[in-house]
Protein backbone atom coordinates (compact mmCIF):
# COMPACT_ATOMS: atom_id res chain seq x y z
CA UNK A 1 0.00 0.00 0.00
CA UNK A 2 1.31 3.46 -0.95
CA UNK A 3 1.68 6.29 1.52
CA UNK A 4 -1.55 8.25 1.98
CA UNK A 5 -1.55 12.03 1.47
CA UNK A 6 -4.33 14.33 2.70
CA UNK A 7 -5.01 17.30 0.38
CA UNK A 8 -6.91 20.23 1.89
CA UNK A 9 -7.88 23.09 -0.47
CA UNK A 10 -11.13 25.01 -0.93
CA UNK A 11 -10.40 25.62 -4.64
CA UNK A 12 -11.84 22.65 -6.56
CA UNK A 13 -9.61 23.14 -9.61
CA UNK A 14 -6.41 23.49 -7.60
CA UNK A 15 -7.46 20.57 -5.43
CA UNK A 16 -7.92 18.33 -8.46
CA UNK A 17 -4.60 19.36 -10.01
CA UNK A 18 -2.70 18.60 -6.83
CA UNK A 19 -4.55 15.31 -6.43
CA UNK A 20 -3.52 14.23 -9.95
CA UNK A 21 0.12 15.14 -9.30
CA UNK A 22 0.19 13.30 -5.98
CA UNK A 23 -1.29 10.19 -7.61
CA UNK A 24 1.28 10.41 -10.40
CA UNK A 25 3.91 10.37 -7.67
CA UNK A 26 2.55 6.97 -6.64
CA UNK A 27 0.66 7.95 -3.48
CA UNK A 28 -2.90 7.35 -2.32
CA UNK A 29 -4.93 10.53 -1.78
CA UNK A 30 -7.59 11.72 0.65
CA UNK A 31 -9.19 15.01 -0.47
CA UNK A 32 -11.11 17.55 1.63
CA UNK A 33 -12.31 21.08 0.89
CA UNK A 34 -11.89 22.84 4.26
CA UNK A 35 -9.70 23.12 7.34
CA UNK A 36 -12.39 21.63 9.57
CA UNK A 37 -12.71 18.60 7.27
CA UNK A 38 -8.93 18.20 7.34
CA UNK A 39 -8.86 18.07 11.15
CA UNK A 40 -11.76 15.61 11.14
CA UNK A 41 -9.88 13.37 8.70
CA UNK A 42 -6.79 13.45 10.91
CA UNK A 43 -8.40 12.98 14.31
CA UNK A 44 -11.56 10.88 13.81
CA UNK A 45 -11.34 7.50 15.60
CA UNK A 46 -12.17 5.57 12.43
CA UNK A 47 -10.19 7.85 10.09
CA UNK A 48 -7.78 6.21 7.63
CA UNK A 49 -4.07 6.49 8.38
CA UNK A 50 -2.52 9.63 6.90
CA UNK A 51 1.23 9.87 6.17
CA UNK A 52 1.42 13.50 5.04
CA UNK A 53 -0.67 16.64 4.40
CA UNK A 54 -0.70 19.19 1.59
CA UNK A 55 -2.45 22.19 3.08
CA UNK A 56 -3.71 25.40 1.50
CA UNK A 57 -3.01 28.34 3.82
CA UNK A 58 -5.89 30.56 2.65
CA UNK A 59 -9.29 28.92 3.19
CA UNK A 60 -12.60 30.21 4.54
CA UNK A 61 -13.43 29.17 8.09
CA UNK A 62 -10.50 27.35 9.64
CA UNK A 63 -7.50 28.41 7.54
CA UNK A 64 -4.16 26.67 7.10
CA UNK A 65 -2.53 28.30 10.12
CA UNK A 66 -5.50 27.21 12.23
CA UNK A 67 -5.12 23.64 10.97
CA UNK A 68 -1.41 23.68 11.86
CA UNK A 69 -2.27 24.89 15.36
CA UNK A 70 -4.85 22.14 15.89
CA UNK A 71 -2.45 19.50 14.57
CA UNK A 72 0.09 20.69 17.13
CA UNK A 73 -2.54 20.70 19.92
CA UNK A 74 -3.55 17.12 19.04
CA UNK A 75 0.06 15.98 19.31
CA UNK A 76 0.14 14.66 15.74
CA UNK A 77 3.54 14.24 14.12
CA UNK A 78 2.34 14.20 10.50
CA UNK A 79 4.52 16.19 8.04
CA UNK A 80 2.64 19.13 6.50
CA UNK A 81 3.48 20.90 3.23
CA UNK A 82 1.69 24.23 3.01
CA UNK A 83 0.84 25.94 -0.26
CA UNK A 84 -0.58 29.33 -1.11
CA UNK A 85 -0.79 31.75 -3.99
CA UNK A 86 0.74 34.39 -1.74
CA UNK A 87 4.39 33.51 -1.33
CA UNK A 88 5.52 36.30 0.96
CA UNK A 89 8.38 35.67 3.36
CA UNK A 90 6.12 36.37 6.34
CA UNK A 91 3.82 33.52 5.33
CA UNK A 92 6.81 31.19 4.97
CA UNK A 93 8.18 32.09 8.41
CA UNK A 94 4.79 31.81 10.10
CA UNK A 95 4.06 28.41 8.53
CA UNK A 96 7.47 27.00 9.42
CA UNK A 97 7.20 28.24 13.00
CA UNK A 98 3.79 26.62 13.20
CA UNK A 99 5.31 23.24 12.33
CA UNK A 100 5.15 22.97 8.53
CA UNK A 101 7.77 20.70 6.96
CA UNK A 102 7.94 22.60 3.66
CA UNK A 103 6.35 25.47 1.71
CA UNK A 104 5.35 25.61 -1.97
CA UNK A 105 3.82 28.40 -4.03
CA UNK A 106 0.81 27.83 -6.29
CA UNK A 107 0.78 26.55 -8.93
CA UNK A 108 3.38 24.00 -7.82
CA UNK A 109 5.09 21.84 -10.42
CA UNK A 110 5.18 18.05 -10.34
CA UNK A 111 8.94 17.82 -9.79
CA UNK A 112 8.91 20.34 -6.93
CA UNK A 113 6.00 18.59 -5.25
CA UNK A 114 7.64 15.20 -5.72
CA UNK A 115 10.86 16.32 -4.00
CA UNK A 116 8.95 18.02 -1.20
CA UNK A 117 6.82 14.94 -0.49
CA UNK A 118 9.78 12.59 -0.60
CA UNK A 119 11.84 14.72 1.79
CA UNK A 120 8.92 15.23 4.17
CA UNK A 121 8.08 11.51 4.34
CA UNK A 122 11.73 10.51 4.76
CA UNK A 123 12.18 13.02 7.59
CA UNK A 124 8.97 11.81 9.22
CA UNK A 125 10.07 8.17 8.98
CA UNK A 126 13.42 9.00 10.59
CA UNK A 127 11.72 10.96 13.36
CA UNK A 128 9.39 8.04 14.00
CA UNK A 129 12.29 5.58 14.17
CA UNK A 130 14.22 7.76 16.62
CA UNK A 131 11.11 8.14 18.77
CA UNK A 132 10.52 4.40 18.69
CA UNK A 133 14.08 3.66 19.81
CA UNK A 134 13.86 6.24 22.59
CA UNK A 135 10.50 4.92 23.82
CA UNK A 136 11.85 1.36 23.82
CA UNK A 137 14.85 2.32 25.92
CA UNK A 138 12.72 4.30 28.34
CA UNK A 139 10.06 1.60 28.64
CA UNK A 140 7.42 3.87 27.09
CA UNK A 141 6.79 2.00 23.86
CA UNK A 142 3.13 2.19 22.83
CA UNK A 143 0.92 0.82 20.07
CA UNK A 144 1.42 4.00 18.05
CA UNK A 145 5.06 2.92 17.69
CA UNK A 146 4.08 -0.30 15.89
CA UNK A 147 4.28 0.14 12.11
CA UNK A 148 1.28 -1.47 10.47
CA UNK A 149 -1.53 -0.68 8.07
CA UNK A 150 -2.70 -4.25 7.68
CA UNK A 151 -6.23 -5.41 8.30
CA UNK A 152 -4.74 -8.70 9.48
CA UNK A 153 -3.14 -6.78 12.36
CA UNK A 154 -6.16 -4.63 13.26
CA UNK A 155 -7.89 -7.22 15.42
CA UNK A 156 -4.65 -8.15 17.19
CA UNK A 157 -3.97 -4.49 17.95
CA UNK A 158 -7.46 -3.94 19.36
CA UNK A 159 -7.20 -6.98 21.63
CA UNK A 160 -3.73 -6.00 22.80
CA UNK A 161 -4.88 -2.45 23.59
CA UNK A 162 -7.69 -3.81 25.74
CA UNK A 163 -5.26 -6.14 27.50
CA UNK A 164 -2.97 -3.22 28.34
CA UNK A 165 -5.51 -1.77 30.74
CA UNK A 166 -5.47 -4.83 33.01
CA UNK A 167 -3.01 -7.31 34.49
CA UNK A 168 -4.42 -10.30 32.61
CA UNK A 169 -1.72 -12.83 31.56
CA UNK A 170 -1.06 -12.62 27.83
CA UNK A 171 0.42 -15.34 25.61
CA UNK A 172 1.80 -14.03 22.32
CA UNK A 173 2.28 -16.61 19.57
CA UNK A 174 3.87 -16.02 16.19
CA UNK A 175 6.83 -16.91 14.01
CA UNK A 176 10.32 -15.71 14.86
CA UNK A 177 10.88 -12.11 13.88
CA UNK A 178 7.25 -10.91 13.78
CA UNK A 179 7.74 -8.53 16.72
CA UNK A 180 6.44 -10.42 19.74
CA UNK A 181 8.66 -8.56 22.20
CA UNK A 182 7.67 -5.22 20.70
CA UNK A 183 4.02 -6.12 21.28
CA UNK A 184 4.82 -7.08 24.86
CA UNK A 185 6.60 -3.75 25.40
CA UNK A 186 3.64 -1.88 23.87
CA UNK A 187 1.22 -3.65 26.23
CA UNK A 188 3.43 -2.72 29.17
CA UNK A 189 3.99 0.85 27.94
CA UNK A 190 0.27 1.46 27.47
CA UNK A 191 -0.88 0.23 30.87
CA UNK A 192 -0.77 1.34 34.49
CA UNK A 193 2.57 -0.41 35.04
CA UNK A 194 4.47 1.62 32.42
CA UNK A 195 6.45 3.50 35.08
CA UNK A 196 7.63 0.20 36.56
CA UNK A 197 10.27 -2.21 35.20
CA UNK A 198 9.85 -4.28 32.05
CA UNK A 199 12.10 -7.34 32.41
CA UNK A 200 12.63 -9.66 29.44
CA UNK A 201 13.92 -13.21 29.81
CA UNK A 202 14.72 -15.54 26.90
CA UNK A 203 13.86 -18.93 28.37
CA UNK A 204 15.46 -20.74 25.46
CA UNK A 205 18.85 -19.12 26.03
CA UNK A 206 19.24 -20.09 29.71
CA UNK A 207 21.17 -23.28 30.60
CA UNK A 208 18.86 -25.80 32.29
CA UNK A 209 20.84 -25.77 35.52
CA UNK A 210 20.56 -21.97 35.85
CA UNK A 211 16.89 -21.44 35.00
CA UNK A 212 15.63 -21.42 38.59
CA UNK A 213 18.47 -19.21 39.77
CA UNK A 214 17.89 -16.62 37.05
CA UNK A 215 14.10 -16.56 37.40
CA UNK A 216 13.73 -16.87 41.16
CA UNK A 217 17.17 -15.85 42.47
CA UNK A 218 19.62 -17.60 44.77
CA UNK A 219 21.28 -17.04 48.11
CA UNK A 220 25.02 -16.70 48.52
CA UNK A 221 26.60 -20.13 48.75
CA UNK A 222 23.46 -21.93 47.55
CA UNK A 223 25.54 -23.84 44.99
CA UNK A 224 29.07 -23.93 43.64
CA UNK A 225 29.90 -20.55 42.13
CA UNK A 226 27.14 -18.65 43.97
CA UNK A 227 29.53 -16.13 45.48
CA UNK A 228 26.89 -13.40 45.80
CA UNK A 229 23.17 -13.15 46.44
CA UNK A 230 21.04 -12.78 43.29
CA UNK A 231 17.45 -11.55 43.55
CA UNK A 232 16.15 -13.08 40.28
CA UNK A 233 14.02 -11.73 37.46
CA UNK A 234 10.70 -12.03 39.30
CA UNK A 235 11.87 -9.77 42.11
CA UNK A 236 13.57 -7.46 39.60
CA UNK A 237 10.24 -7.02 37.77
CA UNK A 238 8.25 -6.39 40.98
CA UNK A 239 5.44 -3.92 40.26
CA UNK A 240 6.04 -4.17 36.52
CA UNK A 241 5.99 -6.75 33.73
CA UNK A 242 7.98 -9.96 33.30
CA UNK A 243 8.25 -11.02 29.66
CA UNK A 244 9.01 -14.73 29.28
CA UNK A 245 10.15 -15.16 25.69
CA UNK A 246 10.31 -18.64 24.15
CA UNK A 247 8.35 -19.99 27.12
CA UNK A 248 7.95 -23.35 25.33
CA UNK A 249 11.65 -24.04 25.88
CA UNK A 250 11.40 -23.88 29.68
CA UNK A 251 12.49 -27.19 31.31
CA UNK A 252 9.75 -29.22 33.00
CA UNK A 253 11.40 -28.89 36.41
CA UNK A 254 11.33 -25.10 36.17
CA UNK A 255 7.74 -25.18 34.91
CA UNK A 256 6.61 -26.65 38.24
CA UNK A 257 8.19 -23.82 40.20
CA UNK A 258 6.89 -21.20 37.75
CA UNK A 259 3.35 -22.51 38.15
CA UNK A 260 3.66 -22.29 41.93
CA UNK A 261 4.99 -18.73 41.70
CA UNK A 262 2.04 -17.70 39.51
CA UNK A 263 -0.50 -19.36 41.79
CA UNK A 264 0.85 -17.94 45.05
CA UNK A 265 2.27 -14.61 43.87
CA UNK A 266 5.54 -15.43 45.62
CA UNK A 267 8.94 -16.87 44.69
CA UNK A 268 11.48 -18.80 46.70
CA UNK A 269 15.14 -18.30 45.85
CA UNK A 270 17.46 -21.27 45.47
CA UNK A 271 18.85 -21.82 48.94
CA UNK A 272 16.29 -19.42 50.43
CA UNK A 273 14.35 -20.11 53.62
CA UNK A 274 11.07 -18.33 52.91
CA UNK A 275 9.15 -17.13 49.85
CA UNK A 276 9.17 -13.47 48.78
CA UNK A 277 5.91 -11.83 47.67
CA UNK A 278 6.01 -10.34 44.16
CA UNK A 279 3.51 -8.33 42.13
CA UNK A 280 4.31 -9.12 38.51
CA UNK A 281 2.30 -9.00 35.30
CA UNK A 282 3.22 -12.00 33.10
CA UNK A 283 3.46 -11.77 29.31
CA UNK A 284 4.83 -14.87 27.62
CA UNK A 285 5.69 -15.58 24.00
CA UNK A 286 6.54 -18.54 21.81
CA UNK A 287 7.20 -19.26 18.16
CA UNK A 288 5.70 -22.72 18.55
CA UNK A 289 2.14 -23.91 19.05
CA UNK A 290 2.15 -24.26 22.82
CA UNK A 291 -0.86 -26.57 22.84
CA UNK A 292 1.06 -28.98 20.60
CA UNK A 293 3.91 -28.94 23.12
CA UNK A 294 1.37 -29.84 25.80
CA UNK A 295 0.09 -32.79 23.75
CA UNK A 296 3.66 -33.96 23.18
CA UNK A 297 4.33 -33.92 26.92
CA UNK A 298 6.94 -31.14 26.75
CA UNK A 299 4.84 -28.52 28.52
CA UNK A 300 2.62 -28.78 31.60
CA UNK A 301 -1.09 -28.51 30.85
CA UNK A 302 -1.85 -26.69 34.12
CA UNK A 303 0.84 -24.09 33.39
CA UNK A 304 -0.47 -23.73 29.84
CA UNK A 305 -3.91 -22.71 31.13
CA UNK A 306 -2.28 -20.26 33.57
CA UNK A 307 -0.49 -18.51 30.71
CA UNK A 308 -3.07 -18.97 27.95
CA UNK A 309 -5.64 -16.59 29.47
CA UNK A 310 -5.52 -14.02 26.66
CA UNK A 311 -3.82 -15.44 23.54
CA UNK A 312 -2.58 -13.17 20.76
CA UNK A 313 -1.33 -14.48 17.43
CA UNK A 314 0.75 -12.03 15.40
CA UNK A 315 0.48 -12.68 11.63
CA UNK A 316 3.62 -13.37 9.65
CA UNK A 317 4.93 -10.66 7.34
CA UNK A 318 3.82 -12.59 4.25
CA UNK A 319 0.25 -12.40 5.61
CA UNK A 320 0.41 -8.60 5.75
CA UNK A 321 2.44 -7.63 2.71
CA UNK A 322 0.91 -4.15 2.65
CA UNK A 323 3.08 -3.34 5.68
CA UNK A 324 6.32 -4.03 3.79
CA UNK A 325 6.60 -0.66 1.95
CA UNK A 326 6.05 1.26 5.20
CA UNK A 327 8.59 -0.86 7.06
CA UNK A 328 11.06 -0.36 4.22
CA UNK A 329 10.68 3.42 4.46
CA UNK A 330 11.27 3.44 8.22
CA UNK A 331 14.23 1.05 8.16
CA UNK A 332 15.83 2.96 5.29
CA UNK A 333 15.49 6.28 7.13
CA UNK A 334 17.04 4.85 10.30
CA UNK A 335 19.97 3.01 8.72
CA UNK A 336 20.77 5.83 6.30
CA UNK A 337 21.04 8.18 9.28
CA UNK A 338 23.04 5.71 11.38
CA UNK A 339 25.48 5.01 8.55
CA UNK A 340 25.61 8.67 7.45
CA UNK A 341 24.44 7.80 3.93
CA UNK A 342 22.44 10.13 1.67
CA UNK A 343 20.10 7.46 0.27
CA UNK A 344 16.80 9.01 -0.78
CA UNK A 345 14.64 5.98 -1.45
CA UNK A 346 14.14 2.51 -2.92
CA UNK A 347 13.30 1.93 -6.56
CA UNK A 348 9.83 0.81 -7.53
CA UNK A 349 11.24 -2.43 -8.98
CA UNK A 350 12.98 -3.27 -5.70
CA UNK A 351 9.90 -2.48 -3.59
CA UNK A 352 7.75 -4.59 -5.91
CA UNK A 353 10.05 -7.58 -5.56
CA UNK A 354 10.54 -7.23 -1.80
CA UNK A 355 6.79 -6.89 -1.24
CA UNK A 356 6.19 -10.28 -2.87
CA UNK A 357 8.81 -12.37 -1.06
CA UNK A 358 7.77 -14.76 1.70
CA UNK A 359 10.23 -13.45 4.35
CA UNK A 360 10.59 -16.57 6.53
CA UNK A 361 12.51 -14.44 9.04
CA UNK A 362 9.70 -11.85 8.97
CA UNK A 363 10.38 -8.26 10.08
CA UNK A 364 13.81 -9.10 11.49
CA UNK A 365 14.91 -10.47 8.11
CA UNK A 366 13.51 -7.45 6.27
CA UNK A 367 15.30 -5.10 8.67
CA UNK A 368 18.63 -6.87 8.20
CA UNK A 369 18.20 -6.88 4.41
CA UNK A 370 17.75 -3.09 4.37
CA UNK A 371 20.70 -2.66 6.75
CA UNK A 372 22.98 -4.64 4.45
CA UNK A 373 21.73 -2.79 1.36
CA UNK A 374 22.37 0.63 2.94
CA UNK A 375 25.90 -0.34 3.96
CA UNK A 376 26.86 -1.93 0.63
CA UNK A 377 25.08 0.44 -1.80
CA UNK A 378 27.16 2.77 -3.96
CA UNK A 379 24.31 4.98 -5.16
CA UNK A 380 21.86 7.45 -3.69
CA UNK A 381 18.93 5.08 -4.20
CA UNK A 382 18.55 1.38 -3.41
CA UNK A 383 17.74 -0.85 -6.36
CA UNK A 384 17.06 -4.54 -6.80
CA UNK A 385 20.80 -5.12 -7.26
CA UNK A 386 21.40 -3.94 -3.69
CA UNK A 387 19.50 -7.00 -2.43
CA UNK A 388 21.53 -9.76 -4.15
CA UNK A 389 20.49 -12.46 -1.69
CA UNK A 390 16.83 -11.76 -2.47
CA UNK A 391 16.85 -10.60 -6.10
CA UNK A 392 16.97 -14.15 -7.49
CA UNK A 393 13.97 -15.37 -5.51
CA UNK A 394 10.76 -15.84 -7.53
CA UNK A 395 7.63 -13.73 -7.18
CA UNK A 396 4.98 -16.02 -5.66
CA UNK A 397 2.13 -13.69 -6.63
CA UNK A 398 2.93 -13.66 -10.34
CA UNK A 399 2.47 -17.35 -11.17
CA UNK A 400 -0.39 -16.89 -13.65
CA UNK A 401 -1.35 -19.92 -15.80
CA UNK A 402 -0.44 -19.55 -19.47
CA UNK A 403 -3.15 -19.93 -22.13
CA UNK A 404 -4.29 -18.91 -25.57
CA UNK A 405 -6.22 -15.66 -24.92
CA UNK A 406 -3.91 -12.61 -24.77
CA UNK A 407 -4.58 -9.66 -22.46
CA UNK A 408 -3.32 -6.55 -24.18
CA UNK A 409 -0.80 -4.59 -22.07
CA UNK A 410 -1.70 -1.01 -21.22
CA UNK A 411 0.77 1.71 -20.28
CA UNK A 412 1.33 1.86 -16.54
CA UNK A 413 1.00 5.10 -14.58
CA UNK A 414 4.14 7.24 -14.19
CA UNK A 415 6.58 6.14 -11.48
CA UNK A 416 8.48 8.21 -8.97
CA UNK A 417 11.57 6.40 -7.77
CA UNK A 418 11.62 5.51 -4.12
CA UNK A 419 8.09 6.64 -3.36
CA UNK A 420 5.62 4.58 -5.33
CA UNK A 421 4.51 1.46 -3.51
CA UNK A 422 3.82 -1.12 -6.23
CA UNK A 423 2.46 -4.54 -5.34
CA UNK A 424 4.11 -6.61 -8.05
CA UNK A 425 6.50 -6.14 -11.00
CA UNK A 426 4.99 -5.05 -14.29
CA UNK A 427 4.49 -7.92 -16.75
CA UNK A 428 4.71 -7.20 -20.48
CA UNK A 429 1.57 -9.22 -21.26
CA UNK A 430 -0.81 -11.70 -19.69
CA UNK A 431 -2.61 -14.79 -20.92
CA UNK A 432 -5.91 -16.29 -19.91
CA UNK A 433 -6.81 -19.96 -20.24
CA UNK A 434 -10.47 -20.38 -21.21
CA UNK A 435 -10.70 -24.16 -20.73
CA UNK A 436 -10.00 -26.59 -17.89
CA UNK A 437 -7.69 -29.58 -18.26
CA UNK A 438 -10.73 -31.74 -19.10
CA UNK A 439 -11.79 -29.40 -21.91
CA UNK A 440 -14.68 -27.67 -20.16
CA UNK A 441 -15.07 -23.90 -20.03
CA UNK A 442 -13.60 -22.51 -16.80
CA UNK A 443 -15.98 -20.91 -14.27
CA UNK A 444 -16.43 -17.18 -14.78
CA UNK A 445 -15.33 -16.32 -11.23
CA UNK A 446 -11.99 -18.11 -11.77
CA UNK A 447 -11.26 -16.13 -14.93
CA UNK A 448 -12.42 -12.92 -13.26
CA UNK A 449 -10.04 -13.53 -10.35
CA UNK A 450 -7.17 -14.11 -12.78
CA UNK A 451 -7.92 -10.88 -14.65
CA UNK A 452 -7.97 -8.92 -11.39
CA UNK A 453 -4.63 -10.42 -10.36
CA UNK A 454 -3.17 -9.41 -13.71
CA UNK A 455 -4.53 -5.86 -13.39
CA UNK A 456 -3.07 -5.46 -9.89
CA UNK A 457 0.32 -6.61 -11.16
CA UNK A 458 0.07 -4.49 -14.32
CA UNK A 459 -0.78 -1.28 -12.46
CA UNK A 460 1.67 -2.09 -9.69
CA UNK A 461 -0.80 -2.19 -6.88
CA UNK A 462 -2.39 1.23 -7.55
CA UNK A 463 -5.87 0.11 -6.63
CA UNK A 464 -7.61 3.30 -7.77
CA UNK A 465 -6.19 2.80 -11.25
CA UNK A 466 -7.06 -0.92 -11.22
CA UNK A 467 -10.69 -0.17 -10.34
CA UNK A 468 -10.91 2.62 -12.94
CA UNK A 469 -9.48 0.45 -15.76
CA UNK A 470 -11.72 -2.49 -14.86
CA UNK A 471 -14.65 -0.06 -14.69
CA UNK A 472 -15.76 -1.15 -11.23
CA UNK A 473 -15.92 0.64 -7.89
CA UNK A 474 -13.11 0.22 -5.39
CA UNK A 475 -15.43 -1.37 -2.85
CA UNK A 476 -16.46 -3.89 -5.51
CA UNK A 477 -12.80 -4.54 -6.32
CA UNK A 478 -11.91 -5.22 -2.67
CA UNK A 479 -14.97 -7.43 -2.25
CA UNK A 480 -13.95 -9.52 -5.26
CA UNK A 481 -10.41 -9.76 -3.89
CA UNK A 482 -11.76 -11.00 -0.57
CA UNK A 483 -13.97 -13.57 -2.31
CA UNK A 484 -11.06 -14.75 -4.46
CA UNK A 485 -8.75 -15.01 -1.44
CA UNK A 486 -6.07 -12.84 -3.06
CA UNK A 487 -3.36 -12.43 -0.34
CA UNK A 488 -2.43 -9.01 0.98
CA UNK A 489 -5.45 -7.09 -0.39
CA UNK A 490 -8.37 -7.95 1.84
CA UNK A 491 -10.68 -5.85 3.87
CA UNK A 492 -10.46 -2.30 2.52
CA UNK A 493 -13.45 -0.44 1.33
CA UNK A 494 -13.87 2.90 -0.34
CA UNK A 495 -14.89 4.48 2.95
CA UNK A 496 -11.76 3.18 4.68
CA UNK A 497 -9.44 4.36 1.96
CA UNK A 498 -10.88 7.78 1.17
Amino acid sequence: MAASILIADDDAVARRLVENMVQKCGYETVVVDSGDAAIAALTAPDAPAIDGVILDLVMPGLDGMGVLAKIREAGLSIPVIVQTAHGGIDNVISAMRAGAADFVVKPVGLERLQVSLRNALNASALKGELQRIRHSREGRLSFSDIITRSEAMAGVMRTAQKAANSSIPVLIEGESGVGKEMFARAIHGSGERKAKPFVAVNCGAIPDNLVESILFGHEKGAFTGATERHMGKFVEAHGGTLFLDEISELPLTAQVKLLRALQEGAVEAVGGRKPVKVDVRIISATNRKLLERVKQGHFREDLFYRLHVLPLTIPSLRARREDIPHLLRHFLARFAAEENRTITGISGEAVAHLAQLDWPGNIRQLENAVYRAVVMSDGDQLGLGDFPLLASQPHPATDIPTAPLMLEPIAAPPLVSGNEIPIAPLPSAGTLCMLTASGDVRPLEDMESEIIRFAISHYRGQMSEVARRLKIGRSTLYRKLDEAGVPGHGGKSDEETH
